[in-house]
């Protein structure tokens, strides 16, 4: 038996047991009889081809983006230049809530951060097919108070807190992060969104009272966009910081310790929130019309999923679509009180994802940011604050999708930036469309007890250690 070979056998006893554990905490009612390999099922000759033409490894490591308003769940895989790119968007069947982080529990929102899925997450023994619990809550949500547990990525088409796929979905997603696992990752990121970060977005949620929380998660979203790299995580002072550099101790309650960001990430993070400015400024000017911070609608759908209801006069029947099954038993969400247009009419180019070319990061964007901090200035004081601000970097050339390997930008020089400092006050971006709904939030099975994933930061691992990354699913 060759290495792989024994990795593969070792990791597959390894999911087993886990599964086994997992049964074991489970209330009875919440959990199916033993699921006859629906975990092992292989990825497809298309996957693969596709995988292949990317120039990615079937077991490189993953990376997951969650769009709540959009609906849409992106997996991004590490190709063979070191950075992440975009290989699948799955429409999400089914989310619950409103925009915005989960708060307590049974309040029905489904969660918003930075989570850090390892193995012990994966559940095969599901009863919503298989399924990746997402971690919550993390260092950031204790530190702010909040509650919930069991919180998922599913199949089933079905939500309470959670985010459901279809489980045609669910078995490819949980192949994926398998691969991941058999490679090396010891963890994945997930990075849940209330809708792409874009300027049109920000425009229309600008009078949100979760706008402070949501400037505070642009600043990882900018800092993925720019460098196509995951984001180191910490959690200090209640707040999320990213790719933070320093000989201290991050605590999430405590206060920062003086930390760095590498001059040429700072710099074109600083960049594209200059350009995002402009833009929300411009949109504002122009009278884009805001949205209501509650809708009165439970969660959302893909339009995938919505038309396809719709087509056959609602649900009652299994209905079969291009991104898996529908089942009879589906809720889908209802229409939302008025509002200046659809989520759905809102989408567009601008929302996709997209190699972000930089320029040079020399311009002072503190006039904008001064405008837009009367925009976005946090309206309750248990939001978080934003990200400390970075320090004024010099010329640069930024990466993109087709930049040379994270090595490069490691070498760059460093920008020291205090724990004191001011966070900025800065405009984000836009984006269109929703999910559905499911049982997790509070009642999906109880996996073994671990100790929490996040404990201030998420750390960046080289892909090719069995140490360095390992991630799951619900």
């Amino acid at each position: 038996m060759n290495r792989t070979s024994l990795v593969r056998a070792l990791l597959a006893s390894a999911t087993i047991a886990a599964a086994l554990a997992l049964a074991g905490c489970n209330n009875p009612t919440e959990e199916t009889p033993w699921t006859g390999g629906r975990h092992l099922q292989p990825l497809s000759e298309r996957l693969l081809s596709d995988i292949e033409n990317k120039n990615m490894a079937k077991e490189s490591p993953i990376l997951v983006r969650i769009f709540k308003e959009e609906a849409e769940f992106e997996i991004w895989k590490e190709d063979k230049t070191g950075r992440f790119a975009l290989l699948r968007t799955y429409p999400i069947c089914r989310w619950s809530g409103e925009l915005g982080p989960k708060i307590k529990e049974g309040d029905r929102q489904a969660p918003e951060g930075f989570y850090t899925i390892t193995p012990a997450l994966m559940n095969p023994n599901s009863q919503y097919y298989l399924a990746i619990n997402t971690g919550f809550p993390n260092a950031y949500d204790r530190a702010n108070g909040h509650s919930g547990e069991f919180l998922m990525i599913h199949g089933d088409c079905s939500s309470r807190g959670c985010y459901a796929m279809t489980d045609e979905q669910i078995a490819e997603i949980y192949s994926l992060a398998r691969e991941s696992f058999f490679g090396g990752q010891k963890a994945f990121q997930i990075q849940a969104y209330p809708f792409r970060m874009t300027p049109l977005n920000m425009a229309r949620h600008r009078n949100s009272p979760h706008m402070a929380f949501w400037r505070m998660l642009k600043e990882g979203y900018d800092h993925f966009e720019v460098m196509r790299l995951e984001p180191k995580v910490d959690v200090c002072e209640k707040r999320y910081v990213f790719d933070a550099q320093s000989k201290g101790h991050f605590s999430a309650a405590d206060k920062c310790p003086a930390y760095t960001v590498q001059q040429e990430l700072a710099s074109a993070v600083r960049e594209k929130q200059r350009q995002d400015d402009a833009k929300v400024a411009e949109l504002v000017s122009r009278g884009t019309s805001t949205v209501p911070a509650r809708t009165g609608v439970d969660g959302g759908m893909n339009d995938t999923f919505l038309s396809a209801v719709k087509s056959h006069g609602g649900p009652g029947a299994d209905i079969k679509t291009a991104s898996g099954t529908i089942p009879a038993h589906v809720n889908p969400p209802g229409q939302p009180r008025d509002t200046t247009g659809t989520t759905m009419s809102l989408a567009s180019s601008e929302s996709r994802p997209a190699s972000v070319q930089v320029a040079s990061a020399g311009t002072n964007s503190g006039g904008i940011a001064s405008f837009f901090g009367n925009w976005f200035g946090s309206k309750r004081e248990d939001e978080t604050r934003a990200a400390q601000s970075v320090p004024a970097p010099a010329k640069t050339k930024v990466a993109s999708t087709s930049a040379k390997s994270p090595a490069a930008a490691a070498r760059t020089k460093s920008e020291t930036r205090s724990a004191d400092a001011k966070p900025p006050k800065v405009a984000m971006a836009k984006g269109a469309s929703a999910p559905r709904e499911e049982s997790g939030s509070d009642t999906e099975a109880k996996p073994a007890t671990t100790p929490s994933l996040l404990n201030g930061a998420a750390p960046a691992v080289p892909s090719g250690g069995f140490e360095g990354r390992f991630g799951a699913w619900h």
